[in-house]
């Protein structure tokens, strides 16, 4: 039972690895300041995110992970779609359209998330 019990841990631990997203994958010397509405929001493990419409497409925005986010002041409540959002953030190194966000602006409010 022992072992059942730290073979279960073991899977959802690498599950949760391997959908994890490290700063490194994002390009920090390129910031990006966006603006737009939120078609879209997760507030789940291991980070929360938005699909952001700006003018010219629509950015998938790795936020904090829900605990930090909650701590500092960004409730679920607020992640909502029709919602106008600023973001800054850094550009994925190979997916052109997603994007780690620093901070982001909801309501004159920023939270920053790092």
């Amino acid at each position: 039972m022992k072992r059942l019990i730290l073979l279960a841990a073991g899977l959802v631990f690498s599950a949760g690895t391997l959908a994890h997203h490290g700063w490194s994958e994002y390009e920090s010397d390129k910031p990006l300041d966006l603006t737009g509405t939120i078609e879209q929001a997760g507030y789940e493990q291991p980070h929360g995110f938005v699909r952001l419409k700006t003018a010219d497409k629509t950015w998938l925005v790795v936020l904090a992970p829900p605990s930090r986010m909650e701590n500092r002041g960004l409730m679920k409540e607020k992640l909502v779609p029709g919602q106008r959002a600023s973001v800054h953030g850094y550009p994925h190194r190979s997916k052109a359209d997603e994007m780690r966000a620093e901070n982001i602006t909801i309501e004159g409010k920023t939270t920053e998330l790092r």
